[in-house]
């Protein structure tokens, strides 16, 4: 699976996380081509920090030339939300061209998402993915050309189930 070396180790340090964008649309059984991961998480400084300890471990860096372990700061986050603008805090793994994107401005909140999350079983892993509805919320948010494809599709698997 694409990122269970993240999972595994998401799981086992218990973070709080839900799966976004392509890869949860992946999971819900809309193909959609994407290499990168997407989650909203809960946005306490400690599971921010297991995240950044987790991901540099791996092998993930930063595009920001910032410390990453700031994200993992309320006072510091807070700071890049409203100086910066931040929406997204990127990570990327340049030997395996992988990249992971914290969702740093959502309409849809942690709290909220995670009370409908799918719980996905692959393997020995739980992975949680955002809902059909709250990622449709998502996506109308967003308003990209691709975003409305993705509606279309989560619409069609909504009506399936």
């Amino acid at each position: 699976m694409l990122y269970g070396e993240v999972f595994k180790e998401f799981q086992k340090q218990k973070v709080r996380y839900t799966i976004v964008g392509g890869l949860a649309l992946n999971l819900l059984g809309v193909f959609r081509g994407t290499a990168d991961l997407d989650i909203l998480v809960e946005m306490s400084d400690e599971n921010l920090a297991k995240i950044v300890k987790i991901l540099t471990k791996r092998g993930y860096r930063v595009k920001q030339p910032v410390d990453p372990m700031g994200i993992a700061d309320a006072r510091t986050r807070n700071s890049w939300i409203k100086s910066k603008y931040m929406r997204a805090f990127n990570f990327y793994n340049e030997k395996e061209f992988k990249e992971v994107d914290i969702i740093i401005s959502s309409p849809v909140s942690f709290r909220e998402a995670i009370k409908t999350a799918k719980h996905i079983k692959s393997g020995n892993l739980t992975l949680f993915v955002m809902s059909v509805d709250n990622l449709i919320k998502m996506k109308k948010k967003a308003n990209r050309a691709i975003d409305k494809v993705d509606i279309d599709q989560l619409k069609r698997i909504k009506k399936l189930t």
